[in-house]
């Protein structure tokens, strides 16, 4: 029987995914999906690309899993995000009542967080945890060196 993987595995798959958006000059965010110990959405952000600001990873991954599963609730999931996911995101994730969002680097400017996440305004299923910090180090590192080579290429 295989060893069950942990969330740093996953989050080094999310940051594949990240890397990939980095290079197609995309916001470098990464998602994936888990079930059962197994991938079952990989994703990144396609903004530019689709010229769609809801193209975010967690939107896309959401979608691939719920394909995958064949129904529209991934309460036995995890979603491997390398950045904390936007009031969006988080609002896609209670509709589909994840139950776990792992993310690496905090977003204090856009980050769910900074939009409550009391019982009375909470924007993710009152069901699902939250974890936070994984590999944050390399996940800021990648967001920040993209932010950085766009502010060179502007001057």
């Amino acid at each position: 029987m295989e060893q069950p993987k942990n969330d740093e595995h996953f989050m080094r798959l999310a940051l594949a995914e990240a890397q990939h958006a980095f290079e197609q000059d995309e916001v470098p965010v990464g998602a994936v999906i888990v079930a059962r110990n197994q991938v079952i959405a990989r994703a990144h952000n396609l903004c530019e690309r689709l010229n769609d600001f809801t193209a975010h990873a967690e939107m896309q991954a959401f979608t691939a899993a719920s394909e995958f599963l064949g129904g529209k609730h991934l309460d036995q999931c995890t979603l491997y995000v390398t950045l904390e996911p936007c009031p969006m995101c988080a609002g896609a994730a209670f509709w589909t009542r994840v139950g776990r969002i792992v993310f690496g680097a905090s977003d204090e400017k856009r980050g769910f967080q900074k939009w409550g996440n009391h019982s009375k305004d909470r924007l993710i299923h009152p069901k699902t945890t939250v974890d936070r910090g994984v590999l944050e180090d390399e996940c800021s590192a990648l967001i920040k060196s993209f932010f950085e080579s766009k502010r060179k290429k502007r001057l």
